[in-house]
C-alpha cells in the first residue's frame, strides 16, 4: 500500500476532523491528487482534488465552504480538512494520486492510478 490514509474517526454533528494521507516517492509525485469518499452500496464520490504546480484546488459542491484541501510536500502528505460535519458526511474516505499523465482537469475515477484502502468517518 503506497497510501495510507489515517485521521477518522466519530464526531458529533457540527465537529471537525482533519484527514491525512502519506504517500511514498513514488504515489506522491503525481500530477494531482484527491480525496474520495465512499457509502455502502453507493458509487465513490469526489469530494477534493489539488493540482501540482498550478492551479486552484477542486472542491465539490456538496463540500464546499465546509472541507479544504491542502498538502505538505516535505512530508509527502495530503490532507482533508474538514469542518461542521453533517450527517450525510458519514462514508469511507479514500485518498488517491495519478502518476500516469497530467491531470488537464479534475480526474474521473479511472484516472487515478493509485488508491489507499481508506479510513471511516462517522457523523452522529
Amino acid at each position: 500500500v503506497q497510501l495510507v490514509e489515517s485521521g477518522g474517526g466519530s464526531v458529533q454533528t457540527g465537529g471537525s476532523l482533519s484527514l491525512s494521507c502519506v504517500g511514498s516517492p513514488t504515489t506522491y509525485s503525481g500530477s494531482c491528487m484527491g480525496w474520495w469518499r465512499q457509502e455502502p452500496g453507493k458509487q465513490r464520490e469526489n469530494i477534493a482534488a489539488i493540482f501540482r504546480g498550478s492551479g486552484s484546488p477542486y472542491v465539490a459542491a456538496s463540500v464546499k465552504g465546509r472541507f479544504l484541501i491542502s498538502q505538505d510536500n516535505a512530508k509527502n502528505t495530503l490532507y482533508l480538512h474538514m469542518s461542521s460535519l453533517r450527517p450525510e458526511d458519514t462514508a469511507m474516505y479514500y485518498c488517491a494520486s495519478r502518476t500516469k499523465g497530467p491531470c488537464g482537469g479534475v480526474p474521473s475515477i479511472v484516472e487515478y492510478d493509485y488508491w489507499g484502502l481508506g479510513t471511516q468517518v462517522t457523523v452522529s
